[in-house]
């Protein structure tokens, strides 16, 4: 168990880290909350974050061991041991800053059968897992408001706070990985609708993709993107 914590923790970015550092300060100071009161919502966010970024990773290691490849299985990522599927930073970037990531699912798109349209399938098989999860914690949402004649108060405000974040997050999650930039989902699925590989550009942004990601986090492009379509998921699924 020791090894399988510190092989989390290796190859560690420390300018993710800073960058999270500074989020979550500036995400404080702007916070109307007492200390307390943040960190009681933290606690609160845990069952979504953990739920969520679990899910959405063993989602692409099923649908690729689904479509013929081995690698998911033979990495032991066809679980729902948070552990397996749980990456550090990604994990406290989620916590602390409000977007995120999990470890991403090896694959090897050779076994596939139809390959562009099965990568597709293996792409978006994780936001789709977090819609699902979002979709089903909006209708306990609605099935805890109506049990309670919408009087709700002591453990079923409780319930409805964790139901409530299980949702947002998993929104925040969805919407995060849809952006079409390397390492996300989102860059995956353009790439085979596009047949993207074909241009000489195309592995200078792949392998550039986390300085770009990092760019758009700290001028806060991916923020104007999250916001406005999380609440619209919200509104549709209240």
């Amino acid at each position: 168990m020791k090894e399988k914590f510190k092989g989390m923790f290796q190859n560690i970015n420390p300018a993710l880290l800073i960058i999270i550092l500074m989020l979550l300060i500036n995400n404080m100071l702007s916070s109307t909350q007492s200390i307390g009161q943040w960190f009681i919502d933290q606690i609160l966010m845990l069952p979504g974050i953990i739920i969520g970024l679990t899910f959405h990773e063993a989602a692409h290691g099923y649908v690729s061991h689904w479509l013929g490849d081995p690698t998911p299985k033979l990495q032991g990522r066809l679980s729902l041991n948070p552990i397996r599927h749980i990456d550090p930073i990604g994990f406290l970037a989620l916590f602390f800053a409000g977007f995120g990531w999990g470890r991403p699912v090896q694959i090897d798109p050779s076994y596939y059968k139809h390959r562009r349209v099965d990568e597709i399938l293996v792409s978006i098989a994780g936001v789709v897992m977090n819609f699902v999860i979002a979709a089903l914690s909006a209708g306990a949402i609605k099935l805890l408001i109506n049990h309670t004649g919408g009087y709700i108060y002591g453990v079923s405000e409780t319930l409805f706070y964790v139901l409530y974040y299980m949702m947002t997050i998993n929104l925040v999650l969805m919407i995060f990985n849809l952006l079409p930039v390397p390492p996300l989902d989102g860059f995956g699925i353009v790439t085979q609708i596009f047949n993207l590989r074909k241009y000489n550009w195309y592995y200078t942004v792949y392998n550039n993709g986390f300085y770009i990601l990092m760019i758009l986090i700290i001028f806060r492009v991916t923020g104007k993107i999250l916001t406005p379509m999380v609440g619209f998921f919200i509104q549709l699924l209240l």
